[in-house]
């Protein structure tokens, strides 16, 4: 890494820290805002927002903190969306197991970063590091992603669904379900608002259960391989790589493939998950290099033989329409309509209840963590662990956008459009990630140092893989460009949209005010009682005071 502009800090807290990075403006070990400058507004202690050791995660709670994000409505969901745009039982094996080895590729890209920067905020702070000029236009592109786009309305709504399905209700997308959601992810916030152990518990134990429900249904699947099953042989491995079209499912082109895999890079989405908390970390540098690969390993495996499963019990044509409740249709054809058989999908259910709880807690500390550095309006009410020490406001936050994602499309194919939104952003993030990294490697006067080195053919590979999801989505369709319900290009023009509404806040954040209201923004570096490195924003008045 760099050295800092003006001077300085090391801290001892931990052996091995890698020196400073190269920052816009200072770094200091306490607050600034004395001398010629005058800071506007209130300096916020540190303080306010550290943990004790007790509520920081060790390698269990790690690990489960990514099998929670990573296992939640993907493997039980998107499989039928992964069969209609290929058409093909072989091909759509093959793209999760790519989906695995781009998933390892891209942790790779991210244990570099994490070890080189152990704070918490993921992508923020890599991309903080390389794109320096224009002064915090990366920060602000990301922070609209995250804020817009980091919702748990995907598994809040499959928790309605499976419910419902449980319950013998409707199989289609309704408000019912909508209704649902809205109640699993309320109570996800309020858990980790006023008893944020309790929710960290909570999600470790249904981590645990996720694990399970996915071996029982793989053991089932050898099962239905084997006969065991209440329906006929599919015979979907029978010349298992030709490309058919069916009842739908085939035909969809490079569009369609695109798709697939936006859905398979949502299922596995939660990888980086520990990344976002590494200040709530204990030893952050360990925990992280054993905790990440060894869940991404256990889910790949899990994931591709799950696909197998499927396969084995479930019709083509049945499993290209079934929409979210795959492994609902599954447990039916194994084990019959009985009321047994009928209450398996309420444990899916509680999968995606231990997935929105991670999401939640993830998320909403990314927001707190821009609400602590000055990035948003009324930043210290999103900054602050009032009044439960937790991120109350933050989670509200995350709370809210969820809520609107959920209600907002109408009735119709809203899971994938919302799968395909949530997931399609991070395609370009993670460009410019993997871009920075090489850049990193090859530019001697940035003196980059990291625990772990990723090889330059895997960023390559990662960096084309999200160019390919990037920029593939705009190519129109083969057949129906409203096929599944809405223009294909609405999702990677609310995406890109969403990002350009970052800049337009970057432009009004440090052109527009400023000059208006007579101040700068200035960026600071400081090392907080912990030994972690933070940063604040500050607005500074451009006259000086005497």
């Amino acid at each position: 890494m760099g050295n800092s502009h003006d001077k300085t800090t090391t801290s001892n807290s931990e052996e091995g820290v890698a020196p400073l990075s190269k920052y816009d403006d200072k770094t200091v070990t306490h607050h600034a805002g004395s001398g010629k400058d005058e800071v506007v507004g209130e300096v916020q202690q540190e303080n306010v927002y550290e943990y004790d050791d007790s509520r920081k995660l060790g390698v269990t709670g790690a690990v489960f903190l990514i099998l929670n994000k990573m296992i939640g409505t993907g493997i039980f969901s998107t499989p039928s969306s992964i069969f209609a745009a290929t058409g093909s039982v072989g091909i759509s094996l093959m793209l999760w197991v790519i989906g695995g080895f781009l998933t390892f590729c891209g942790l790779s890209v991210w244990l570099e970063y994490g070890l080189a920067i152990p704070r918490s905020g993921g992508e923020k702070n890599y991309l903080e590091h390389v794109y320096r000029h224009p002064k915090y236009l990366a920060t602000c592109v990301l922070a609209s992603q995250m804020i817009l786009l980091g919702f748990s309305s995907g598994n809040s709504l499959a928790f309605g669904r499976y419910i419902l399905y449980a319950a013998g209700n409707e199989l289609k997308d309704s408000y019912k379900a909508r209704g649902i959601g809205v109640a699993c992810v309320t109570f996800a916030v309020v858990l980790h608002a006023a008893a944020p152990k309790w929710g960290v518990r909570l999600f470790n134990v249904l981590g645990v259960f996720k694990v399970v429900i996915l071996l029982f249904i793989v053991f089932a699947g050898f099962a239905a391989l084997a006969g065991h099953r209440l329906v006929p042989d599919p015979r979907n491995f029978d010349n298992a790589f030709a490309i058919e079209r069916g009842e739908g499912y085939g035909g969809g082109g490079a569009y369609a493939y695109s798709n697939a895999l936006l859905n398979i890079v949502y299922s596995y989405k939660g990888w980086e998950n520990a990344n976002y908390v590494l200040g709530e970390l204990k030893n952050p540098r360990r925990t992280l290099t054993i905790a990440a690969p060894l869940a991404v390993g256990g889910v790949t495996v899990l994931y591709v033989l799950a696909n197998v499963a499927y396969f084995a019990a479930i019709p083509k044509a049945d499993l290209a329409t079934s929409e979210v409740i795959v492994a609902g249709l599954f447990f039916k054809n194994v084990f019959g309509d009985t009321a047994g058989a009928r209450s398996l999908p309420a444990f899916v259910a509680l999968s995606n209840l231990g997935n929105v709880l991670a999401v939640s807690f993830a998320h909403a500390r990314l927001n707190q963590e821009l609400g602590k550095e000055g990035l948003l309006p009324l930043s210290r009410v999103w900054g602050s662990n009032r009044p439960f020490n937790s991120p109350t406001a933050a989670l509200f936050l995350h709370w809210l956008v969820t809520v609107i994602v959920l209600l907002a499309p109408p009735p119709g194919p809203a899971y994938n459009f919302i799968v395909n939104l949530y997931t399609y952003p991070g395609a370009w993030i993670n460009s410019f990630v993997a871009a920075g990294l090489i850049y990193l490697h090859y530019t001697k006067s940035e003196n980059w140092v990291s625990g772990w080195y990723t090889y330059l053919p895997i960023i390559v590979i990662f960096l084309l893989s999200n160019a390919f999801l990037a920029i593939v989505p705009f190519i129109p369709p083969d057949g129906d460009w409203n096929a599944d319900g809405y223009p294909y290009y609405v999702f990677p023009v609310v995406g890109v949209a969403v990002l350009l509404i970052g800049a337009a806040y970057w432009t009004l954040w440090t052109k527009i005010w400023p000059a208006i209201r007579g101040h700068k923004i200035v960026s600071e570096r400081i090392i907080d009682e912990q030994g972690v490195e933070v940063i604040r924003y500050r607005k500074v008045k451009t006259h000086h005071v005497n």
